[in-house]
């Protein structure tokens, strides 16, 4: 089992035209973004104008959260719908898309082979968590957008902090625990290359 934690000054942040994108984690590890030669791609951005249009991605699936605010995410002459927080909508990159309202999103671009998912978990101080682990899965990749969180796993503990990214791959089957240090607030993406 491999475990990485990341922590924010890890991290690339751009400017976009309406606010600030920050890449968490790109597979291979030496794809560019702007050549769009990845596999997988994990980002959170900023969205601080009213109305936006989405980055055309022709070839790439994605898939938004939202982790604070609200928006009306607009696939022209597909579908409106309006999203939350911590709701999800997934879209193909060369859809042309929009959208209406301010917030924090959270995105996974998945190319070719590769697909995710995306789950919102909240743990309350003292809860305790299991998070199985499939051997189907590639990737595991917790991002903590809230609070503090303690990682067993292997009697061996690691503490996550907000904008701490967890990655863990080469597993078998297996539990992970986790126990909210304080109320907090985790993003798990699951990827199959």
């Amino acid at each position: 089992m491999n475990i990485e934690i990341k922590k924010a000054d890890d991290f690339n942040t751009i400017n976009w035209s309406g606010g600030t994108s920050t890449q968490l984690y790109i597979y291979p590890p030496t794809s560019d973004y702007q050549q769009r030669d990845f596999d997988f791609r994990l980002s959170t951005a900023t969205v601080e104008v009213e109305e936006s249009d989405f980055t055309s991605l022709p070839g790439v699936s994605r898939k938004i959260m939202i982790l604070d605010g609200a928006i009306e995410i607009i696939h022209e002459n597909r579908y409106s719908k309006k999203l939350g927080k911590f709701d999800t909508d997934s879209f193909e990159g060369d859809w042309k898309t929009s959208s209406i309202g301010e917030c924090i999103d959270f995105n996974l671009m998945t190319r070719g082979t590769s697909k995710g998912e995306i789950k919102a978990l909240s743990i309350e101080k003292k809860q305790v968590a299991n998070l199985p682990l499939e051997k189907e899965t590639d990737f595991l990749i917790g991002y903590i957008f809230s609070g503090e969180i303690s990682l067993t796993i292997n009697q061996k503990i690691h503490l996550l902090q907000q904008g701490n990214l967890l990655v863990i791959t080469q597993f078998d089957s297996a539990n992970l625990q986790l126990t909210g240090m304080e109320n907090s607030e985790m993003i798990i993406s699951k990827i199959i290359i």
